[in-house]
């Protein structure tokens, strides 16, 4: 399979290209580094990495920016980098994508565990979250040509926990190895619509 891996030079993105290049053409993306370059927040930067690319077999993002902080400050131009981020801009690669898969393709997006699990300061997170997996099963009860897609939902990593001090008391945290997992069951598997929990 040809697989395109946007956000491949982070945590979980590079576990997945190791995990699925054991056995794919593996296409690594990031907005800075990688194979080819993409701003997810850009239509025209989705449409142009696409076109540049060509067929492929499946498309993965493991990309995604939030705002954390206190609702009590929050303001709309905070909640909105979430929603043009990771929110928008996953659906934009879903929207971009589909017309750029081969028959029987398949789609990963990215949410988390917030979704179901809320934190102090991850209102736009939970938010975001919750709306994926909303587009996740809405999405594959349309897509055509027999294109799949999926939703991985991970706890807290474990290459990240010091990064997210006090935001996960007591929550288990997952290596990206095992998020991984999920994203290649995604790939690999015949599921559509589902959304993969991972550590929870």
């Amino acid at each position: 399979m040809k697989i395109v891996i946007i956000g491949a030079s982070g945590t979980v993105g590079r576990a997945v290209a190791e995990e699925l290049g054991r056995r794919h053409e593996v296409i690594r993306v990031g907005r800075t580094q990688g194979d080819y370059q993409v701003d997810i927040t850009s239509q025209a930067s989705v449409q142009a990495l696409f076109e540049k690319i060509g067929p492929v077999d499946a498309i993965v993002s493991a990309s995604g920016g939030l705002y954390f902080g206190p609702l009590a400050t929050m303001k709309d131009s905070d909640f909105n980098q979430g929603l043009q981020d990771k929110l928008l801009g996953q659906v934009r690669l879903a929207l971009t994508g589909q017309h750029y898969l081969n028959e029987g393709g398949s789609i990963t997006l990215i949410s988390g565990i917030v979704a179901h699990e809320p934190i102090a300061q991850g209102v736009n997170a939970t938010t975001v979250n919750a709306a994926l997996e909303g587009f996740v099963r809405a999405a594959a009860c349309e897509l055509p040509r027999g294109i799949r897609i999926n939703l991985i939902s991970p706890t807290v990593l474990t290459e990240s926990v010091e990064t997210y001090d006090g935001f996960f008391p007591g929550f288990e945290s997952v290596p990206a190895a095992t998020v991984a997992q999920a994203y290649r069951r995604s790939v690999e598997g015949v599921q559509s619509g589902r959304v993969y929990k991972v550590g929870y």
